[in-house]
């Protein structure tokens, strides 16, 4: 499940929604809107979100993080470290092959690294 898919499912659920219904009312199958929720789709379009925050009548924050969800929710991607230290390469490979054995608080760890690098870099 991806971060989008997992927020979409909770606010259909918290909404009481069928996943039929909802599909129907935002103009996609219910087998897509699984897919996405389970994580088995590609993140989905701008116009796609669009319509969901219209739909649950989401406004600002919660819309921005949504789309941020959606930015981060692509199930399969490639990672280029072409023109990188061999240690990007060897990170990059190693969390593809190891991602799967990893806890929920090494994955909070990781982000956690990846954001204060993040901020460092804009400093």
């Amino acid at each position: 499940m991806t971060p989008f898919g997992a927020r979409l499912r909770q606010l259909r659920e918290d909404r009481g929604l069928r996943l039929k219904d909802m599909a129907e009312e935002l103009g996609v199958s219910a087998t897509y809107l699984s897919a996405l929720e389970h994580g088995r789709r590609s993140k989905p379009n701008w116009s796609f979100i669009q319509r969901v925050i219209h739909y649950f009548n989401i406004i600002w924050d919660e819309a921005d993080e949504l789309q941020r969800l959606a930015d981060v929710s692509n199930p399969k991607i490639t990672v280029d470290t072409a023109g990188l230290p061999p240690k990007a390469t060897e990170l990059a490979n190693r969390l593809a092959r190891d991602i799967g054995t990893l806890t929920e608080a090494d994955l909070e760890a990781l982000l956690e690294t990846l954001d204060a690098a993040r901020k460092r870099s804009r400093t």
